[in-house]
């Protein structure tokens, strides 16, 4: 524990939601929910308009839209939290060498390390810039804790959402925790904290009380004595500059169960495709390889193979995935499909098993990698056309699929966002970050004037773009 709170922790305020809100104009001051919108899919972040109906993180998305049947649902669009996510990461980096990012929207920071802070004063100055750097760079809102430590600094940014500041004085950890609910500290799940509500411990202070003797009986040696040091205001934990990651992994959950076998085995190829472009963007390779499989029952299988040295070759991943697959029955039907590569390192070993069998599977009539592409087939040695095929010849393009939230450009509306779409009609409202709320108009799914578009920024849009958007003068769409 330090004399002084100069720990930091930051937790943008809604984040995905607030991002979306920021960038849609119309939304703002309404329930936004984003996540996955099909009848599996999870809530990612809720407004907190719409957290008043009931809706939180983690929620099946059939609920939320039970409970907020007139919210705004929308996919998320993870590049744009991402770039928001960088400028904030970046605005941590000025105030210390020691910023531990927990995930795109929340992280530590060691301001005594940086310098800028040594006591309460100047820690809360620190924070209080910090919003402010933050409102104007992203247009966003953080809360912000401090305190000598990284647990109470997460409770205290707890404490002060949405958009605010709480420093938590040192010498008043133990006032402060007694009343709060064992959840609150870390480490202690719905699981432990049902074991401790049996033993007649709700609040903190009920452990305190208890003392580390029986905290040890309870929960074990090292969980016991963690959790009673806790209790007591007491974390030792440093504030972490890298966290290197110990596992990279893709998943899916479909709509409808899948039966087809062969329709599985290309889901698990495609997440190996998925699974080792994370790999390479890390700048990692691996050496066991990880499927998971949840079936109709919602029983969840994992398998693993851990090759003879790290790979980040699609090929090797995608052969092991499916050998993995053989082994597993889904006959009654897949819900959750996951890929993913553990025991990561910086350095790739060739499979040469791999290879082999990829060299044993080339057709017999393919050429040499050296001799050139394959000459043309004569109409004779043409193999016969697969039953049912499509005649040879240009064919008609698939109708393209427009989701809720996706950015679009019109070539005379300018930029928009999808508010919805179905039988054969697209709806875009044209609005971008700072215009007023914008039209909103209704175009043929397959308008060629209407095309996907890359996210504007929250602040500093094209003043082009804002206008164009939000103009009154804007061209009569076409219905």
């Amino acid at each position: 524990m330090r004399s002084a709170p100069t720990i930091l922790h930051l937790d943008m305020d809604a984040f995905y939601a607030a991002a979306e809100q920021a960038a849609k104009p119309s939304l703002r001051g309404k329930a936004v929910v984003v996540g996955g919108l099909g009848p599996r899919g999870v809530v990612a972040t809720a407004s907190y308009e719409a957290r008043r109906f009931g809706v939180h993180s983690a929620m099946p998305m059939a609920q939320a839209r039970r409970l907020a049947p007139n919210a705004a649902y929308l996919v998320p669009r993870f590049s744009l939290y991402r770039s928001v996510s960088e400028r904030v990461m970046e605005l941590l980096g000025r105030l210390s060498p020691l910023v531990e990012p927990l995930s795109l929207d929340e992280a530590f920071v060691d301001l005594e390390a940086g310098g800028t802070a040594h006591d309460a004063a100047t820690a809360r100055a620190t924070g209080e810039r910090l919003r402010a750097d933050i409102r104007a760079a992203t247009g966003l809102t953080g809360s912000v804790g401090l305190a000598g430590s990284k647990m109470l600094a997460k409770i205290a940014s707890e404490q002060a959402k949405p958009d605010g500041l709480v420093l938590i004085e040192p010498g008043t950890e133990r006032e402060l925790l007694a009343p709060l609910t064992v959840r609150t500290l870390p480490g202690v799940g719905p699981a432990t904290g049902e074991h401790l509500r049996r033993a007649g411990m709700t609040t903190v202070a009920d452990l305190a009380e208890a003392g580390e003797d029986e905290l040890v009986r309870l929960l074990g040696r090292a969980h016991g004595a963690a959790l009673f040091r806790m209790a007591r205001g007491h974390d030792d934990r440093p504030v972490v500059a890298e966290r290197d990651a110990k596992s990279v992994s893709v998943e899916d959950t479909f709509d409808v169960d899948l039966h087809d076998r062969v329709r599985v085995r290309t889901e698990v190829d495609r997440l190996a495709e998925r699974c080792v472009q994370r790999l390479r963007a890390g700048g990692h390779s691996g050496r066991t390889i990880v499927l998971k499989v949840r079936r109709y029952d919602f029983s969840t299988l994992t398998r693993s193979e851990t090759l003879r040295g790290p790979t980040d070759d699609p090929a090797v991943v995608r052969e092991a995935a499916g050998r993995l697959l053989e082994s597993v029955d889904t006959t009654g039907g897949v819900r959750l499909l996951g890929v993913g590569v553990t025991g990561l390192a910086d350095y790739t070993q060739e499979d040469l098993f791999a290879q082999a069998a990829a060299v044993l599977a080339e057709p017999p009539d393919a050429p040499p990698a050296d001799e050139g592409p394959v000459p043309p087939r004569t109409e004779a040695q043409a193999p016969a056309a697969e039953p049912g095929a499509l005649p040879d010849g240009p064919q008609p393009p698939p109708e393209r699929h427009w989701s809720a939230g996706q950015d679009v450009r019109h070539t005379v509306h300018g930029p928009g966002w999808v508010q919805g779409s179905g039988v054969g009609r697209v709806t875009v409202r044209f609005e971008v970050p700072g215009s007023e709320p914008g039209r909103v108009r209704t175009f043929r799914v397959d308008d060629e004037d209407l095309q996907p578009s890359d996210p504007l920024p929250l602040v500093g849009a094209a003043p082009g773009d804002a206008e164009q958007a939000g103009g009154a003068a804007l061209p009569a769409g076409r219905d």
